[in-house]
């Protein structure tokens, strides 16, 4: 079965409500290849590895959390960036980018799904002005800070780097995915007994030790893989198209 890729896009584009976000790139459609989309590849990054793939799975569309057009990024399409929209412009292979709508979505968003996949219970959002995306929850039951390590390298395949703050167990949690390591001064506002991103600064370890609350970075790519899955499978049972998950492993 195949889908027009117009079609596709728009029930996208309102599925994750994109205009309701100030992104730090376009959201929905960024190359057109294309107008049918009988088989869809889900990944990560487009990177060029990504796109190397779904040319190889003859891929009508590339559907991405992180795709291109960055706000502050040089225009010009030369060298890896020239390189990689040639090659989807060359195999007529539509990029499709979903960012901050994608880590929001109440269903579906990274957010979400991560705390879906190690058993949190959403109890409310962080609800801030800088950290609007973030989610708080509680654990079943309180467990000692290397069990929860152990838990998130169980689930994640990555062990994360664990910064203590304190020593007491851990019962709830705040959590917003990718490089958004800054939202440990909002989750110790709420009480958080850890917060949990993907990436980690040099100044984190002294915040964490300050603020009280521990903090986990599990992996930007890590903690970053189940929306778009989830999203890609979502279109598949929609549609009846085929579809693929591609994970290319990223420590960072």
């Amino acid at each position: 079965m195949s889908l027009e890729l117009t079609q596709l896009v728009a029930r996208l584009d309102e599925f994750l409500a994109v205009q309701d976000y100030r992104d730090y790139c376009p959201n929905g459609l960024q190359v057109e290849g294309r107008s049918n989309v009988q088989r869809l590849v889900t990944g990560v990054t487009a990177s060029q590895a990504l796109i190397d793939r779904a040319v190889e799975r003859k891929a009508d569309a590339l559907l991405v959390h992180h795709g291109y057009f960055w706000k502050g990024e040089p225009l010009p399409l030369t060298g890896m960036k020239g390189r990689r929209i040639q090659t989807l412009m060359q195999n007529n292979i539509s990029l499709i980018a979903y960012h901050l709508p994608l880590d929001a979505h109440a269903e579906l968003g990274n957010n979400q799904q991560l705390g879906a996949l190690l058993g949190i219970q959403v109890t409310g959002v962080m609800d801030s002005p800088a950290w609007p995306l973030g989610l708080v929850g509680e654990l079943p039951e309180a467990m000692p800070a290397a069990d929860f390590s152990h838990l998130l390298n169980l689930k994640l395949k990555r062990r994360p780097l664990h910064l203590a703050g304190h020593s007491r167990p851990l019962k709830k949690l705040a959590w917003c995915t990718g490089s958004a390591e800054g939202g440990i001064f909002r989750a110790a506002q709420l009480g958080a007994d850890a917060y949990i991103s993907g990436e980690v600064s040099e100044k984190t370890l002294h915040e964490a030790r300050e603020l009280g609350i521990d903090y986990f970075a599990a992996g930007h790519h890590a903690t970053e893989r189940y929306g778009v899955k989830a999203l890609g499978e979502w279109v598949a049972n929609q549609w009846g198209i085929e579809q693929e998950f591609i994970d290319l492993d990223n420590p960072v």
